[in-house]
């Protein structure tokens, strides 16, 4: 049930940090793929940190800035 919360979660992260990192864009698909991926690892890196996400809003905020640091990259090396 975790994974099945994540990934939903993850969709939504990847939805809005589309939203948030605009530019050209890599399209729905790829961005909603790096929102779960950036999921698990928001996840882990405020786990490494010391923060913990309680509820949807602290899980959503957490998976969020995760999705946001990894379009970066990924569109980072994509121009490269």
């Amino acid at each position: 049930m975790w994974l099945l919360w994540t990934i939903i979660i993850g969709i939504i992260a990847g939805w809005l940090a589309g939203l948030i990192v605009k530019g050209r864009g890599m399209g729905v698909l790829v961005d909603l793929i790096v929102g779960i991926v950036g999921a698990l690892i928001g996840g882990f890196v405020a786990g490494l940190i010391g923060l913990a996400a309680y509820g949807l809003i602290g899980r959503l905020a957490i998976a969020t800035l995760g999705a946001v640091l990894l379009l970066f990259l990924v569109r980072a090396i994509k121009r490269a």
